[in-house]
């Protein structure tokens, strides 16, 4: 039995890609019963998608472990009935199809709720519900591009904008619903009924996006002081033999820079005082900084930022950062032996709970593994099911 903190919660999980399945999983790092739902055929996409062992990717085992695996035909009635019959006993339901496509099948939220009033019913789409781009087909990149994000990677000396090689929009987006589907629940234990979240990865990027990067769109008026946001300055920096980044913003962490670059006069010359005359002069600034640089080591200048309280850290790759000492205290990462994949390096659930402890759920499931398990719990005969082509 689970212990963590949504142990006794069931969740459907009918979503595709990463946006709803990423939700999904945190759900069930945490506790919760979560059954993953698929049509026959290829089902989940990313099942299909990048490097894999014996026809299971490692996309699709980082974002579904925890669950069960489900595979029904809901173009079937029978097919429709497990699905109705499993709805009335959850406590969850995510979808990420594009709007009217749950209608259609006849599982909008108004079908759902008259079956059953308490649960959470989740409808993520990339634009929204409704509106002008409501129906058009959406990935990572194109949120990226629309919400602004994009933009603030923009390199300054080309004017080019720059895309995020990573899927951060679906993943902003899972954090997002898998908080707002906690708090529905929250609010239910506490004397509500379920409830429809709708969310789009448009809306959650850009509230992503705007508290920090926006700093400079947020006050209005014509009098307002302008200056560059915090991450703007934000570049790797060059050393004799790699790359590390530190920040400076405080008078204190300045002097504590140039006193680990070997140079702490630095801080008292007249042209690099302040914040300001530091950006008014950069063009020197950044050439004095640059051939201090390139005479260090990157393990030299972490060990001096450590002397000197400068925020500084090397820059790891995917590789080296499994390497890193605070990672390995942490225990972040976990092996294990996939049943079909091998061995499988996978991120623990960042949250600790002292109360109610989490660990990795169980392996990302085969497609239909658990098919008969469920579908013999709500009372169907899996066997006759399976001959009649409903259940896989």
């Amino acid at each position: 039995m689970s212990t963590g903190p949504l142990a006794g919660i069931k969740v459907i999980d009918l979503s595709t890609m990463i946006s709803g399945p990423l939700a999904g999983m945190m759900l069930a790092d945490q506790g919760a019963e979560v059954i993953k739902v698929e049509s026959p055929g290829m089902g989940d996409m990313m099942r299909h998608i990048g490097t894999q062992k014996n026809g299971m990717t490692g996309i699709y085992a980082l974002h579904n472990r925890g669950k069960k695996s489900l595979v029904v035909d809901l173009k079937h009635e029978t097919g429709k009935e497990v699905l109705r019959t499993l709805i009335k006993e959850s406590d969850v339901l995510i979808q990420n199809f594009r709007p009217g496509a749950m209608e259609r099948l006849g599982f909008g939220y108004e079908e759902v709720a008259a079956l059953n009033p308490r649960l959470v019913y989740v409808s993520i789409a990339g634009f929204g519900e409704d509106g002008p781009n409501s129906g058009r087909r959406v990935y990572d990149n194109v949120i990226q591009a629309t919400s602004g994000l994009a933009s603030v990677q923009t390199d300054k000396s080309t004017g080019k904008p720059s895309i995020y090689r990573t899927l951060i929009c679906d993943k902003v987006t899972a954090y997002t619903a898998s908080q707002a589907i906690t708090a529905a629940l929250f609010a239910r234990e506490r004397g509500g009924s379920g409830q429809h979240i709708t969310l789009s990865m448009l809306d959650a990027a850009i509230a992503f996006t705007w508290p920090d990067c926006a700093m400079d769109e947020a006050l209005l008026d014509d009098d307002v002081v302008r200056l560059p946001t915090i991450a703007s300055s934000y570049k790797a920096i060059e050393f004799s033999d790699g790359y590390a980044v530190a920040t400076v913003l405080s008078e204190s962490e300045f002097r504590g820079y140039c006193a680990a670059l070997g140079k702490p006069e630095l801080a008292d010359d007249p042209r690099f005082a302040t914040v300001q005359l530091r950006g008014k002069n950069d063009v020197e600034y950044r050439e004095i900084i640059r051939e201090l640089t390139s005479k260090m080591t990157v393990a030299e200048f972490l060990e001096a930022s450590v002397k000197y309280e400068v925020p500084a850290g090397g820059l790891n790759d995917l590789k080296t950062v499994t390497e890193e000492p605070q990672v390995i205290h942490n225990k972040t990462f976990v092996l294990r032996d996939h049943p079909v994949a091998g061995t499988i390096r996978e991120a623990r659930p960042a949250p600790r709970f002292s109360a109610t402890p989490i660990e990795p759920g169980n392996h990302a499931p085969l497609m239909g593994a658990d098919t008969d398990e469920i579908v013999t719990a709500l009372g169907f005969d899996a066997s006759t099911l399976r001959e009649q082509g409903i259940v896989k």
